[in-house]
């Protein structure tokens, strides 16, 4: 097939394209800047009218990964972006004649905030998110999955944690922050949590791909299904960077006030690198959210062929502590 994908230049636009070569796949990418992957390129955005219809012209499926994401910035940045970059690309791919489009969303679009204990993928609800990233992508996936029809049969697929080698989002930051004496528990640091390691969570974009036509309009989330304990998993990841980290402990009212408080300063004075803790990010630290994964698996025919543990022997690798 000839898939386009979109926010290749992401670790898991990366992997995802990978995987699509390795096994034959003609790939193109669009983004603003090269990415250094042997595919056809257009450069521009996904807010770029005729950079999307240029992208899409002739392509047979369509995986769209780019997107706005942290937490810092105006809504109207994560609506153009987010949302009307999905739709353009939905529009866009229809008129090419694509026969398939896979749209990665985030759990965060169904979550309000309470735990989430062996949860399903229930139905995006932007009225109950948290945040603009959050909001912006249910609005998205709303917007995609209703788009989808027989000729264009749209999956959306939520992975949930992603990360591995390379990674500067979850494992960047933990490993920062270790090494500078900065990192703390929110709360008692038992709450169980589900994370994906990057491999696992490109296969499943790839069987998305395969198996729209059968999935049309329908919503995955994807993890490894190996919850731990956050404590577990911080201590694991500074341990495979060879940081010696004493876990300390923020209760979780100090934390989430505190995260309260940052997000004014950081609004009102501009800036536009992410506060060290927000409040929606306290009540995900300190609140268990671990999904069911049979649905997933049997729909997507997937299963995670990286363990947690193969996964943090890679990552202890990369930092040369293996």
């Amino acid at each position: 097939m000839r898939i386009l994908v979109t926010g290749a230049t992401s670790m898991i636009g990366r992997a995802t394209v990978e995987r699509l070569l390795a096994r034959g796949d003609d790939v193109r990418t669009i983004q603003r800047n090269p990415s250094g992957l042997p595919v056809a390129e257009t450069l521009g955005s996904v807010t770029d009218p005729a950079a999307v219809r240029a992208a899409c012209d002739g392509v047979d499926a369509v995986v769209h990964l780019a997107a706005k994401v942290g937490v810092t910035g105006e809504w109207h940045e994560y609506e153009n972006v987010n949302v009307r970059g999905t739709e353009l690309l939905v529009a866009a791919a229809r008129q090419s004649g694509a026969g398939r489009f896979v749209h990665v969303s985030s759990p965060s679009v169904a979550h309000a905030g309470d735990a989430l204990v062996g949860a399903g993928a229930d139905p995006a609800d932007p009225t109950a998110t948290k945040g603009h990233y959050a909001t912006s992508k249910a609005l998205a996936e709303v917007a995609a999955l209703d788009a989808s029809s027989d000729d264009l049969p749209v999956v959306a697929i939520r992975p949930h944690l992603v990360w591995g080698p390379g990674d500067t989002q979850l494992v960047g930051r933990i490993v920062e922050r270790a090494r500078s004496g900065r990192l703390a528990l929110v709360g008692s640091g038992a709450a169980l949590i589900d994370t994906t390691v990057v491999d696992n969570a490109a296969d499943a974009l790839v069987a998305a791909v395969d198996r729209a036509p059968e999935l049309g309009g329908q919503a995955f989330v994807v993890s490894n299904g190996e919850p731990r304990t956050v404590a577990e998993l911080v201590a694991r990841i500074a341990a495979a960077a060879g940081v010696d980290w004493n876990d300390r402990h923020v209760p979780t009212a100090v934390a989430k006030g505190g995260g309260a408080v940052a997000e004014r300063v950081w609004a009102r004075t501009g800036r536009t690198d992410d506060p060290p803790m927000t409040s929606f990010l306290a009540e995900q630290l300190s609140t268990a959210h671990w999904f069911d994964q049979r649905r997933t698996r049997d729909a997507l025919g997937w299963r995670p062929a990286v363990t947690l543990a193969e996964g943090f022997e890679r990552l202890a690798a990369s930092y040369g502590s293996a």
